[in-house]
């Protein structure tokens, strides 16, 4: 799951921050489930924990995007993963 903004997609970085989607689901806050609904072939979730860098070249297929709920959970568990101030 590409987390990085889009106007680091855009630019000339040749990187992008991405949360890795794994089918183990711990249920902890750092966490949030997704499935089907939103493009992938089984239940899974995103692990904020465990953000990588990654070329942007390895990122060839789109596979599908989050709704706004889940967008916004994504945010929180970044947070939370981060220590970021609300």
């Amino acid at each position: 799951m590409v987390v990085s903004r889009q106007v680091l997609l855009d630019s000339r970085f040749s990187t992008a921050v991405c949360a890795p989607i794994f089918s183990v689901h711990n249920e902890l806050s750092t966490q949030v489930a997704i499935g089907p609904e939103q493009g992938l072939k089984h239940e899974s979730c995103i692990h904020c924990d465990e953000l990588v860098s990654l070329p942007k070249s390895m990122l060839t297929n789109f596979i599908g995007s989050l709704p706004h709920d889940k967008l916004r959970q994504l945010n929180q568990a970044l947070a939370t993963a981060l220590e970021l101030e609300p």
